[in-house]
C-alpha cells in the first residue's frame, strides 16, 4: 500500500498522473494504455477514463499496488 499527498491548494490529481506521479508506470503513454485496458480501480471498480479526478480519501489500483490519495494536513 502506498499514501500519496495533493500538493497544498489541490483537491485532486487525474488517474493518469497519480500512476506516474507514484511511479506505477514510467510515461503518460504507458497509463493511458493499462487505463484503457481496463487494468486500473478506483474505489474497487474498474476505470477506464485517463483523466478522472481521484480526490482526497479514494484509492487506485493497478498491478497489484493499492494507492491511497489524501489531503496535506
Amino acid at each position: 500500500m502506498t499514501d500519496f499527498t495533493l500538493r497544498e491548494g489541490e483537491d485532486f490529481i487525474r488517474l493518469g498522473q497519480l500512476l506516474k506521479a507514484v511511479r506505477l508506470v514510467d510515461e503518460g503513454s504507458d497509463a493511458k494504455y493499462v487505463i484503457a485496458q481496463g487494468q486500473v480501480l478506483v474505489n474497487d471498480e474498474v476505470c477506464t477514463m485517463r483523466g478522472k479526478k481521484i480526490h482526497d480519501g479514494e484509492r487506485v489500483t493497478y498491478n497489484g499496488v493499492t494507492v491511497h490519495v489524501h489531503k496535506r494536513a
